[in-house]
């Protein structure tokens, strides 16, 4: 087909769709594409044989009718076959609730519902089974007629009916009418041997048995032929009488003729255990019944019932089934499940499965029961909303070791959950004891409590609770929280419903928090007295000095240390300013990686190492590499970064070296630049490293910043970012005097990682040459 006649829409978000639903909705849409695909071929095989034309020109010539008279390509399709039919062929006329009027040929003035009829026709042409094929023949076309069942038997040997597929009808119903011996009913016999209908509006004569609800049911039984030949039988059922006209008549044959031909497919598998599928077929639930080969066999879906399709996405409820394919997501679950439910004769349960989920999953199975079946077989039956009270039960078991109770006071005894037995350390096999019976169970010194709390329950009626203390048959002593109330009947108390919890993890958990209580407490001074000595230190050796720092060579320099938000987070950052015996001056940065005691030190020792280092008169990039072997014997893997520079106040020349340390930024003639580090290695990474250095020369009036990386990182970006939203600001703030330029940094600064912040500002001093 071209053109509009084969255009239909895809269902592409379904195959995204994870779980079985999404499969059978696919499966649907081609099962529909697939019946739309043989009503327009034989559509277009009418056109072919009617107008003398090729199988391309009839489609082309379809699709043209279909634009110029504006009907859908299936329903031009319908009425090219109808009308086809109606002149001798097997003609699809409508339900009786047409008020059309009829034509001679049988059909009926009213079109919607002959194309209805006949695209149920097609649709039941393509189904994979005889079955499926009678399901769709009842939905579509049989149910408007008020038909409840369709029967298709085929012709077997020696004169036997066989039962091919059915609708609407039980599975031990179908069972009982698999085989229909020669010797059949009268109304069989009639059919099979005149090769015309038999129509028992008011049901079958006295004493005849035929498949139905009640004996006084309408039936309808048809011959189903093939190429003129018989090849079996259909009975069409109704639940009541019902009066049947010419026009229902001509409908039901009408649809009888393509019945017929559906015998050609695979016939439809009784059902293995007809009664059991029966009783899941009559609950208002999903179930299903499975197949377990063994215990390493992958279980198949023999049966789903009416509800269970439907949460799968309305699929069919035909068996064999793989388990995996009707539930990729918890087919493993529920096969552990019913393996153990065939092998160990017991009812398997889940809460949910799968046991968690995301946005976008099927929905879950809720309270799944798996329940041996016999044989190798077993009934699954789930819900797909949440019960309230099968929830509250759930949220109850999630309780740690909570066990229900309840005693009779009128004769009624004493029944125990499970759990109970395991509280009290007794076998399932013992009788439970009543609660006013534990006495001689509890410690003496509780008896007095257990005493008051039956008083509350029987003789104030009201609710209780108290901690008992339980001696266990070997000795053991569990702590017991019981809470209950009364079960009160026109006044009287009559029992005592209520819950047992072992709190005895609870109760050793609180004395052992007790006992330790004082010594976490002792943590805690050692901690705070260790982060004090480690403040301290840093503020020693690395003091702020709040004003102005005249330096020889026309330096002024102001210095600030912002130390972390958190106490916890003493960081290792320095920095140094120097005057030399030589005449140059030091000016330094760093950071040692990491917090705490062990950062500082770490600190202080390298500080102090440049520091002494410097005054060998050595090049930036000799201390550097000095300091990168004091570092590495520093012990405890410490690294670190660093900017190490010296200031020649004769030329004003700046000859400086990093160790993967951040930009310094330049402030020159109002402008902001960054002079990019060499790209050498941190401190303390790899011995006997040469580092490269660089110069730049300095005029009246530039001003040198150098910082730590708490001033400008930011949990959610990079450095970069950091380091130029710095030079902006720094630009911003250029013409300010040193000490206020810093103070506006830290002010501004854009950091929010808590971490401590060094920051350096050097200016020359002299007006700035003119521009």
């Amino acid at each position: 087909m071209t053109g509009s006649a084969d255009s239909t829409g895809s269902p592409s978000a379904a195959r995204a769709d994870r779980g079985f639903s999404a499969l059978a909705a696919e499966n649907r849409w081609l099962r529909d594409r697939l019946a739309r695909r043989h009503l327009l071929d034989l559509a277009a095989g009418v056109l072919t044989a009617q107008l003398r034309l090729s199988p391309c020109e009839a489609a082309d010539h379809l699709s043209a009718l279909t634009q110029a008279t504006g009907l859908s390509a299936e329903d031009l399709a319908a009425d090219i076959v109808n009308a086809a039919a109606g002149d001798g062929g097997p003609g699809v006329t409508v339900p009786p609730e047409s008020d059309a009027p009829a034509r001679e040929d049988g059909t009926v003035g009213r079109p919607g519902e002959g194309r209805r009829a006949r695209r149920a026709a097609a649709a039941a042409e393509t189904a994979d089974t005889v079955g499926e094929a009678a399901r769709t023949l009842l939905e579509e076309g049989l149910a408007p007629l008020g038909a409840d069942s369709l029967w298709l038997w085929r012709c077997a040997d020696r004169g036997c009916l066989r039962l091919a597929g059915s609708a609407g009808a039980g599975a031990a119903e179908a069972a009982a009418w698999q085989w229909v011996p020669p010797a059949a009913p009268e109304a069989f016999r009639a059919v099979l041997s005149e090769n015309t209908p038999v129509w028992l509006e008011e049901g079958p004569p006295a004493g005849e048995p035929l498949p139905g609800p009640t004996a006084r049911a309408a039936r309808a039984l048809l011959p189903l032929r093939r190429r003129d030949r018989t090849v079996g039988l259909a009975l069409v059922g109704w639940p009541g009488p019902t009066t049947l006209d010419a026009t229902a008549r001509r409908a039901v044959t009408g649809l009888m003729g393509v019945a017929g031909t559906v015998l050609d497919i695979a016939d439809s598998p009784p059902a293995a255990v007809p009664v059991l599928v029966d009783v899941l077929d009559s609950l208002t639930q999903p179930a299903m019944l499975l197949a377990v080969p063994g215990t390493s066999g992958e279980p198949t879906v023999e049966h789903l019932n009416h509800e269970g399709a439907a949460a799968l996405g309305g699929t069919s409820s035909g068996g064999d089934t793989s388990l995996a394919r009707a539930f990729p997501l918890v087919h493993a679950d529920l096969a552990r499940l019913a393996r153990r439910a065939t092998g160990t004769a017991r009812t398997q349960r889940a809460a949910r499965l799968p046991v968690s989920g995301v946005p976008g999953d099927p929905p879950p199975l809720l309270d799944v029961r798996v329940l041996p079946a016999g044989g190798e077989r077993a009934v699954v039956m789930w819900h797909t909303e949440g019960a309230p009270g099968l929830a509250a039960a759930r949220a109850v078991a999630r309780l740690q070791s909570v066990a229900p109770f309840q005693d009779s006071l009128t004769g009624g005894g004493t029944v125990w959950s499970p759990e109970a037995y395991g509280i009290f350390g007794m076998a399932r096999h013992e009788p439970p004891v009543p609660l006013a019976e534990l006495r001689d169970r509890v410690r003496p010194e509780d008896r007095e409590a257990l005493a008051g709390l039956v008083a509350t329950l029987t003789e104030r009626q009201t609710g209780g609770q108290t901690v008992l203390r339980i001696v266990l048959p070997d000795g053991i002593v569990r702590h017991v929280r019981v809470a209950a109330e009364p079960l009160i009947a026109r006044g009287t108390v009559t029992g005592l419903a209520g819950v047992y919890q072992d709190v005895s993890d609870s109760r050793r958990t609180e004395a052992a928090l007790t006992a330790t209580f004082d010594h976490l407490t002792a943590l805690h001074d050692q901690a705070e007295l260790r982060h004090q000595l480690a403040l301290q230190l840093q503020q020693a050796i690395v003091p702020e000095v709040p004003g102005l720092q005249e330096m020889p060579g026309d330096l002024v320099v102001a210095t600030r240390y912002r130390p972390a938000a958190e106490e916890y987070r003493v960081g290792g950052d320095w920095y140094d300013v120097l005057a030399l015996p030589g005449g140059k001056i030091l000016v330094a940065v760093g950071d040692i990686a990491g917090h705490g005691i062990d950062a500082v030190t770490g600190m202080v020792a390298l500080r102090n190492a440049q520091r002494a280092l410097a005054f060998t008169g050595h090049s930036p990039r000799r201390l550097m590499g000095w300091l990168n072997e004091v570092t590495l014997r520093t012990g405890g893997g410490v690294t670190a970064t660093a900017v190490c520079a010296l200031y020649d106040p004769e030329d004003r020349g700046l000859l400086w070296t990093s160790a993967g340390h951040l930009p310094m930024v330049l402030l020159r003639d109002g402008g902001a630049r960054l002079l990019e580090p060499p790209r050498d290695v941190l401190l303390g990474a790899v011995p006997s490293y040469a580092y490269h250095e660089q110069r730049i020369g300095l005029r009246p009036g530039d001003t040198l910043l150098l910082y730590t990386d708490g001033l400008i990182e930011r949990r959610h970006d990079g450095l970069d970012e950091g380091v130029a939203r710095l030079a902006a600001e720094a630009e911003r703030l250029a013409g300010h005097a040193p000490d206020t330029l810093v103070d506006a940094l830290l002010a501004t600064a854009a950091g929010d990682t808590d971490d401590d912040t060094s920051l350096v500002a050097v200016r020359v001093r002299g007006r700035p040459p003119a521009r």
